[in-house]
């Protein structure tokens, strides 16, 4: 069980960092920000980028992105403080809703982080990410049959998204006692991320259970 936990809190630092990795489009465009018509998933070898194309001011793109180096130094308060002035300059924006939402949850205010995350859900709902986060927020809330209906909304929009796969997974395995949702879930994952050498454990361990 001390190993899965382990796993979950990777799950979040690396669902914060896709988020950081969202594209403000400028009112000029350029070759290092590409316009893109929609939100994209974009799968890379280390990972997913979520780009969507959005308008706003050179102040409040300077706004947001300074919100995020506070959010990376750890420094909550004022991250959080700056990203509520964005969302006020755009308030049709799920970027920094979503980045609320992680603030939020990081510094311990789960009911704040929870409506910033279904604020950005409303806004974009087809964002993995967003239900992902979401989903983790309701888990510690205690509100098991929400959050394994976040992941479970994150992997419609992507199923190859293998950071709420493995959330599921632990969901199911360690909070719903779901072991047949919890196989199927670590089994996708494993054959989406196959260098987790934890994943087979787990494998074996819920397969083990099973046969009993």
């Amino acid at each position: 069980m001390q190993s899965r936990n382990k796993a979950m809190r990777v799950v979040s630092r690396a669902t914060a960092s896709l988020t950081m990795a969202l594209l403000f489009g400028c009112s000029t465009p350029s070759p290092e920000r590409p316009q893109i018509k929609e939100a994209a998933i974009l799968q890379t070898a280390t990972g997913f980028t979520i780009a969507e194309d959005v308008r706003v001011d050179e102040d409040t793109r300077k706004q947001y992105v300074a919100a995020l180096r506070l959010l990376e130094q750890k420094d909550y308060s004022q991250g959080i403080a700056l990203l509520l002035e964005v969302t006020q300059r755009a308030p049709q924006v799920s970027a920094p809703y979503i980045d609320l939402g992680i603030a939020y949850g990081r510094s311990g205010d789960l009911d704040n982080g929870i409506a910033s995350l279904e604020r950005a859900v409303e806004l974009n709902p087809r964002h993995p990410v967003a239900y992902n986060e979401l989903g983790m927020l309701y888990r510690k809330k205690g509100d098991f049959a929400k959050a394994r209906a976040s992941y479970e909304k994150a992997l419609q929009q992507s199923p190859q998204f293998h950071y709420a796969r493995l959330n599921l997974a632990i969901l199911c395995d360690l909070y719903l006692a779901d072991v047949t949702c919890a196989l199927d879930n670590y089994v996708a994952y494993q054959q989406t991320v196959p260098d987790d050498k934890n994943a087979a454990i787990w494998i074996a361990d819920l397969r083990a259970r099973v046969n009993k």
